[in-house]
């Protein structure tokens, strides 16, 4: 038993003991079926108008959502002056041994209030969130009832936390209607704080983290909130997106996957912002849930979504080393070029060999139609004679139906890793529908070294021979 595979299987059994732990006298939320867990609300942040609504009002789960009050009340705490963000907060043996997603401080050591936030809102870390609490409420236990005290008064009707980090609790419940008011209330009063909830990483001792929400990178204006994720409670996400000077809030709860559920509230953000668009040219729609349900929703538990996230991992970083960068495709997949690829070096390695369907969601076609050639083009032999022209090389890092997506997160690989491409070309393809975001004109030692260097920040990439 490897280690890796010990620490996820010992996580798992102290879970399991939380969730298996009975509370007398309180009922579980409703059925936890994959389709039960489901709820979803989308609102318009100004406003306040809910433009859709499905189970909103039942009983869920929050998961690490409850990582949003935590930080509500740290950032309550700063603004009346109660703590400071270089405050040295203590890790206590409670915050020590809670299980991942965590930071993993030893208990007695130390950490500012910034970074602990910082944690808490990228890493999702569990023992930070606990941290917090009993830097503010003393024990962890006050801060819950401080938590659900501020839910009564935000208008959170139906909330109850019973723990500062959102682990397994059947006593601790929410609303997606709720989830709704919180994150209105964290971006009205405190927006010189909201920003942690919107980091896209954070760098530690060493360290990079990436935010557990992947929608962030997707250059589709998301600026927050927080993911979340127990086998109780399925998939959340609280998102945030701001589109030509308004901005829509959009809570899913109980998803399948962290990719339906990505694909999930990205549809629901496209269907809101083009409620807004045609009101904004005109056009009469009072009632928004009808516009949305002439589009499917409503009907259905969880749409069959048109987007698709390529991921490392299925498991919002929570209780993994990060979170992952996402590649966002949308529509049904067409067939895939006849492209050789080949995967950078670490990709190689079998043990770090990625799924076959990261690179058909780069390349915007299926795993069987576009792996299977690369790999007959490989083992042939008049091919893998022939040399390949210098300096012609591509890197590839996602593959868009919108040609302004692709353009902006080719622009945002650039910024982010211009040591690895300053001598290469940005280029857009077209093709079969499809906008590909590339790295051109390069050699094949630095394709391969800029993917390896992409890979190991969990960028999904490929690297793409000379035709």
């Amino acid at each position: 038993m490897n280690a890796l595979f010990r620490r996820r299987f010992l996580a798992a059994l102290v879970l399991g003991g939380i969730v298996l732990t009975p509370t007398v006298g309180v009922a579980p939320p409703e059925a936890q079926s994959s389709d039960s867990r489901y709820a979803a609300i989308v609102v318009d942040a100004a406003s306040g108008e809910v433009m859709f609504s499905r189970f909103a009002d039942a009983r869920r789960y929050p998961a690490s959502i409850t990582k949003v009050m935590t930080l509500y009340l740290a950032f309550e705490a700063l603004e009346s002056g109660k703590v400071k963000l270089d405050d040295n907060l203590t890790v206590s043996p409670r915050a020590a041994s809670q299980p991942p997603s965590k930071l993993g401080l030893a208990a007695g050591q130390t950490i500012s209030l910034d970074d602990a936030m910082r944690a808490t809102a990228v890493r999702s870390a569990n023992d930070m969130a606990v941290v917090i609490a009993e830097h503010i409420g003393g024990s962890e236990g006050r801060f819950t009832q401080m938590m659900t005290e501020k839910a009564r008064e935000l208008g959170m009707e139906h909330t109850r936390f019973t723990t500062a980090n959102g682990l397994p609790d059947t006593r601790q419940a929410t609303t997606a209607r709720d989830l709704s008011i919180l994150s209105r209330a964290v971006m009205r009063d405190y927006p010189q704080y909201y920003r942690y909830l919107g980091l896209h990483d954070w760098f530690y001792k060493g360290r990079d983290y990436r935010n557990t929400n992947g929608l962030l990178a997707t250059g589709r204006g998301y600026d927050g909130i927080k993911t979340g994720f127990t086998n109780a409670s399925g998939y959340n996400l609280a998102a945030s997106s701001v589109r030509d000077g308004k901005r829509l809030i959009t809570i899913v709860m109980g998803g399948r996957s962290t990719a339906s559920r990505n694909a999930h509230v990205a549809e629901l953000m496209d269907t809101g912002f083009e409620v807004q668009r045609r009101r904004s040219q005109g056009e009469t729609i009072q009632l928004a849930q009808a516009f949305f349900e002439q589009r499917g929703y409503g009907i259905s538990s969880e749409p069959a979504a048109t987007v698709a996230y390529a991921s490392l991992s299925d498991e919002d970083g929570e209780g993994v080393s990060g979170s992952t960068e996402v590649a966002y495709v949308s529509g049904p997949p067409p067939r895939s070029l006849p492209t050789e690829v080949t995967p950078p070096p670490s990709a190689r390695r079998a043990e770090n060999r990625p799924p076959e369907n990261l690179t058909a969601a780069l390349n915007g076609g299926s795993a069987a139609t576009s792996a299977a050639p690369a790999r007959a083009t490989r083992n042939t032999p008049a091919r893998a004679a022939a040399p390949a022209p210098t300096g012609r090389w591509t890197v590839q890092v996602g593959a868009f139906r919108e040609e302004a997506v692709a353009r902006d997160w080719l622009n945002n690989i650039s910024r982010r890793f211009s040591g690895q491409f300053s001598n290469a070309q940005r280029d857009v393809q077209t093709a079969n529908g499809w906008y590909r975001s590339r790295f051109t004109g390069m050699t094949q030692q630095a394709a391969e070294a800029a993917c390896e260097a992409l890979s190991e920040r969990r960028v999904t990439c490929m690297v793409v021979r000379p035709s």
